[in-house]
């Protein structure tokens, strides 16, 4: 493993999902991320916290934001949004529960990936205090500006494309 590929800070986070009703003939509730726990709470995994008007609130379980210095302008930039936000991902489960927590992260781009995977319920949730201070000291503390440099295209040389030779006679 590279040292690239090796997180300099793992913040342990606890994930509060809702489970709402719907208004729908074909799925019965609707299950969302709602917001992150600084640090992990000692209590079980989909422990309800509060029940009220068809709505019901868990403690989903942990998990941990894991930052790295290679993706510090990405911390910076969702820091500097006006609304930072932390990305919570729950993917279909086969246990007691029909989600599990699968990542947390703070990186709005790993946050979007996870969106490819249609199973994937990711939701960007408001970022605690304590969370953006820790990781405003970690972006000030291992950030280094990149230049940014344009790589030059090679222009086409039509003459070597007409002069390729083709195998097997025809095209």
């Amino acid at each position: 493993m590279s040292p690239a590929a090796v997180p300099s800070l793992s913040i342990a986070v606890g994930v509060v999902v809702e489970r709402r009703k719907a208004d729908s003939p074909w799925v019965d509730f609707i299950w969302r991320g709602i917001a992150v726990l600084p640090d992990e709470p000692s209590t079980q995994a989909w422990t309800v916290l509060r029940e009220q008007d068809g709505t019901t609130l868990f403690y989903a379980g942990s998990a941990t934001i894991d930052l790295y210095p290679s993706e510090t302008a990405r911390y910076r930039d969702n820091l500097a949004s006006g609304r930072p936000s932390i990305w919570t991902v729950l993917s279909p489960s086969e246990g007691a529960w029909p989600y599990a927590v699968t990542a947390v992260t703070a990186d709005p781009a790993e946050g979007e990936g996870f969106t490819e995977a249609a199973d994937n319920l990711v939701e960007s949730v408001p970022m605690p205090e304590v969370l953006r201070e820790a990781i405003e000291s970690f972006v000030a503390e291992h950030h280094v500006e990149r230049e940014f440099v344009k790589r030059e295209r090679r222009r086409a040389d039509p003459e070597a494309l007409a002069r390729r030779e083709h195998e097997g006679g025809q095209e």
